[in-house]
């Protein structure tokens, strides 16, 4: 059985930012600051059908954004930021103007690329806000810093390399199905030891939740079927490209039905608000 302590991440890391080390700590569920208290939370995606979403009742609600709606706190008064989650380093190489426009201190769940990414293009928003900055990571992942010379280059992470989901089917951190084709799913019960990828940073968003002590989660914008079109702060000539055609079918819905099904039993019911999608999942509501 895999143990906590194999689990076990550095708890901050180090980055290189205008040539003076800046420390971001990781992502710890036990942190008293990190709980949501059994509340409900609003996970704000990035499909085109949020542009016809009405905001009102959201407001007061913990949110949690990812990537580009993030964009949404310039037209609306969110009272409650319990998050905001970049698993993508490239998020930052395509839409720049975004964390420029409308980065201002939310609480930041990012990989250690992304702040491998921050540092190097926005090092005044690392050096500024990196106390509302956590560390997360993909399980199967070693960690390790990938442009400047920060704390990981020097550890023995680095040497690890990436191991398959089944490793981790034993472990009382995750649920993996081992058993499902092409290739093996799962979801995270505590982020603190590693989330499990499916193909959206949505799904990050989830585990997120979760991880946070969500009594229910409420997912917007999560459309899958429209994912050719752009996502609601772009448009055609600006849009970044997605994968996520290719992965619907094989991975992020039969992940989404693992996860909704898993956190039910646990007593969290996961929503699915999106009318585009709403006839992919058998799990969620």
């Amino acid at each position: 059985m895999v143990t906590d302590s194999e689990l076990q991440r550095p708890s901050f890391a180090e980055f290189n930012v205008d040539n003076q080390l800046v420390a971001i700590n990781a992502f710890d569920a036990s942190e008293a600051v990190q709980s949501l208290h059994g509340k409900s939370v609003n996970i704000i995606a990035s499909g085109p059908s949020i542009a016809d979403l009405s905001f009102s009742e959201l407001l007061g609600t913990p949110t949690i954004f990812v990537n580009g709606s993030i964009s949404l706190t310039a037209q609306y008064n969110f009272t409650n930021v319990a998050g905001y989650i970049i698993s993508d380093a490239r998020f930052i190489k395509h839409h720049p103007e975004i964390l420029q426009k409308h980065y201002t201190g939310q609480p930041l769940y990012a990989t250690l690329a992304v702040f491998e990414a921050l540092a190097t293009t926005f090092p005044s928003l690392v050096r500024n806000y990196h106390q509302a900055m956590r560390v997360i990571y993909p399980v199967d992942r070693p960690w390790q810093a990938q442009s400047n010379n920060s704390l990981f280059s020097k550890l023995a992470f680095r040497k690890n390399r990436k191991k398959p989901l089944s490793y981790f089917a034993n472990s009382p951190n995750f649920i993996i199905d081992d058993g499902h084709k092409p290739e093996p799913i799962g979801v995270s019960l505590d982020i603190t030891y590693g989330f499990v990828e499916a193909g959206t940073v949505a799904y990050v968003a989830a585990q997120l939740a979760f991880s946070k002590g969500a009594g229910a989660i409420h997912l917007y914008g999560i459309d899958l079927l429209n994912a050719s079109q752009p996502r609601f702060y772009e448009n055609r000539d600006n849009s970044a490209p997605s994968k996520l055609d290719k992965a619907i079918s094989d991975r992020i819905v039969p992940s989404f039905n693992l996860l909704g099904s898993v956190y039910k039993e646990r007593g969290v019911t996961v929503y699915n608000h999106s009318p585009v999608s709403k006839v992919l999942f058998d799990n969620l509501y």
